[in-house]
């Protein structure tokens, strides 16, 4: 099963983004994505930001994870 996770973005440079996914921070690849900015959501899955989403996006994706651990 593949599992992406939600995630802000805090800061995008030369096609990478730090991205905080509940609290932790992480380098992601941002090549995927055109005019990605701060304060962006992204779906993470395998060290690549693959999809901008909603803030609403973001709280339900974190509320169905809290469900399944």
């Amino acid at each position: 099963m593949c599992v992406g996770l939600s995630a802000r973005v805090v800061k995008v440079k030369d096609g990478t983004a730090i991205v905080d996914a509940s609290g932790a921070q992480r380098e992601v690849s941002a090549r995927l994505i055109e005019c990605l900015e701060p304060g962006d959501y992204v779906m993470v899955h395998a060290g690549a930001a693959i999809a901008k989403i909603t803030e609403d996006d973001d709280e339900e994706s974190e509320e169905v994870m809290g469900l399944l651990s």
